[in-house]
């Protein structure tokens, strides 16, 4: 991103799947310094071994404590904020620690990035934020809901602040993608929740470019999601065997986990009413009307009532060959092809 050259940046959840891909794509420009904020020290001193880069400064602290998110966070120009609790079963049995880290965590790193002046905030966001069914999803809608509120009520502050939203990341840690390629090499089966429940599918290098594109053309209170593929689960499991080697891999059905839908959606029809098409991406503006609500008493959004989801469902659905061919973008299943080759 030459827009960088120069700056500071900080990234909430640096050591993260999404957060050591951007802060490596961030090191390989110009950028002056990369704050990295965290709370896993072994993590920490793993990135720290692996970019060894004197322009990185790691903040071991936590995005729900005030103080170590604005110690991170001083002196910097912008900010990605990916720290997050993303398991939809661990978020199920423990809701107040999602609320900990996705509400309250972003409103204190919004908050410190206002303070510090930072000129833009771009919040990692969700698809399960979308008519959430789960606790994850709920935390992160309401995250949100954070993140626009200040937008509405602070059209005076310097700092931009936006969200992109996205599915399933391709081998981002705790996804099913790495579960499969364990169970095909220990010899076991592949568990399938429902063979017909389908997922978006991005790489984590297109959920850097998402966000870089939120950087560039945010104003403050837009939405961005970046459209993708889906597949379904089982067809997914067959192509991650299939780069394996292995060309009738037992599946056993194990049945929905906790807060699983059978779909995802990107976009709800009351959004898509005022999307803007992007190309590759759709950009939602933020919903800047007051509090006079007696003002839109008579007169509601005729749009939306036509307008239908953006889901995994009505996507583009790839086969298996198609999956195939997406999975081998990533250096991971290229590797894992080569050693079993």
């Amino acid at each position: 991103m030459p827009e960088l050259d120069g700056a500071r940046v900080a990234i909430t959840g640096g050591t993260g799947s999404f957060g050591s891909t951007m802060a490596r794509h961030l090191l390989a420009g110009d950028v002056a310094a990369v704050h990295i904020l965290s709370r896993d020290e072994a993590k920490q001193d793993d990135l720290r071994r692996l970019l060894a880069d004197s322009r990185t400064k790691f903040f071991l602290g936590d995005v729900r404590d005030a103080d170590s998110t604005l110690a991170a966070l001083r002196g910097v120009d912008h900010v990605f904020h990916a720290a997050a609790l993303k398991q939809v079963p661990s978020c199920e049995f423990f809701p107040q620690q999602a609320v900990k880290t996705n509400v309250t965590g972003s409103n204190n790193v919004i908050e410190a990035a206002h303070q510090v002046g930072a000129t833009s905030v771009v919040c990692l966001s969700t698809d399960k934020a979308v008519y959430p069914v789960n606790a994850m999803g709920m935390s992160k809608a309401l995250m949100e809901k954070t993140a626009q509120a200040f937008a509405r009520n602070n059209p005076a502050s310097p700092t931009t602040v936006s969200i992109t939203r996205y599915g399933n990341v391709m081998y981002s840690r705790g996804s099913v993608i790495p579960l499969f390629v364990r169970q095909l090499m220990q010899g076991n089966s592949l568990t399938i929740t429902d063979p017909e429940m389908t997922r978006f599918l991005m790489s984590l290098e297109e959920s850097v470019s998402l966000v870089a594109y939120a950087f560039t053309h945010a104003q403050s209170g837009d939405l961005f999601v970046r459209k993708a593929p889906a597949a379904t689960v089982i067809d997914l499991a067959y192509a991650v065997a299939r780069i394996m080697g292995i060309a009738h891999p037992e599946v056993q059905v194990i049945g929905t986990r906790h807060g699983e839908k059978q779909h995802e959606t990107l976009l709800s029809r009351e959004e898509m009413a005022f999307a803007e098409n992007k190309g590759d991406y759709y950009r939602v503006p933020l919903d800047a009307r007051s509090l006079e609500y007696e003002l839109y008493f008579e007169e509601g959004n005729k749009t939306s009532s036509r307008m239908v989801d953006y889901t995994s469902e009505n996507t583009e659905r790839l086969d298996i060959d198609s999956t195939v061919d997406l999975l081998m973008t990533l250096p991971e299943m290229q590797t894992l092809r080569k050693a079993r080759s």
